[in-house]
């Protein structure tokens, strides 16, 4: 399959490398910085362009490997006698935005991506919605070839599994940065909670969250629970953050009670 990938940032990158290690031809690079084109495209012996004029318009897939607010502008300026299947990896942009080409989709890896850090993409989820049979073809017969893991949703499916990722993920990480700070405002290294942090990514592997959730708020008490937030006084969004989810905590177990 020739592929064209219209970006050169994380996303792209290790799609670019997971298609060519699956024997297929990145063809072009596209960027609208040359030298970042240039960068991905040496990498798989692809050609750099930095205009959407010098696509190829006999490629199999052409690929929006881009953030969700340059998606539609990027589909709007596309040439319009492109004759392969358009494809976007967006979790939360709809595939209407590519609905004036006759074949497109979205091929979605449920996955984070750093630009420097090799990832095995072999197990990782990849949804796929296609707008007719071929786009579905396509785009799941190349998923298959990089991954063990794939699926058809749609993309409300979508966007509730990047949501989920986002609070699982990205949320998380942010409170893992805040421990990091309150550790080091106390003169404590982050290596400290560093196991418990495995130990509880461990535990969700096997049972539903809510199951393993400890923790003062888990059995509702009050007395630590204020212990901490009047701790947390020096920082008082830490403190809501901290009474914010104290609550759902609370709030699920209750209901988790209820049925």
């Amino acid at each position: 399959m020739n592929i064209v990938l219209i970006g050169s940032g994380n996303i792209a990158t290790h799609l670019g490398k997971a298609f060519t290690d699956a024997g297929h031809h990145v063809a072009q690079v596209y960027s609208r910085t040359l030298a970042n084109a240039n960068a991905l495209a040496n990498v798989l012996s692809a050609q750099a362009i930095d205009n959407l004029a010098q696509l190829d318009p006999k490629a199999d897939l052409y690929l929006l490997a881009v953030s969700d607010s340059a998606i539609a502008k990027l589909a709007q300026n596309l040439p319009n006698d492109l004759e392969g299947t358009i494809a976007h990896c967006s979790g939360a942009t709809d595939v209407e935005v590519l609905k004036d080409f006759k074949n497109h989709g979205v091929i979605y890896p449920v996955q984070s991506f750093s630009k420097h850090k090799e990832l095995d993409l072999n197990h990782t989820p990849i949804g796929i919605e296609g707008n007719n049979e071929k786009s579905d073809q396509v785009l799941l017969q190349l998923a298959r070839e990089i991954s063990d893991n794939t699926f058809a949703c749609n993309s409300q499916q979508r966007l509730a599994l990047h949501v989920s990722a986002v609070f699982a993920n990205n949320f998380s990480n942010a409170l893992f940065q805040l421990s990091f700070d309150l550790l080091k405002e106390h003169n404590l290294p982050f290596d400290l909670i560093r196991p418990i942090i495995q130990a509880t990514a461990e535990k969700v592997q096997n049972h539903e969250p809510r199951q393993v959730q400890t923790g003062p708020a888990a059995r509702n008490d009050k007395t630590t629970m204020v212990t901490h937030f009047n701790f947390l006084s020096p920082h008082p969004d830490w403190q809501l953050i901290y009474q914010k989810i104290s609550d759902l905590i609370i709030k699920t177990r209750e209901n988790n009670s209820e049925n």
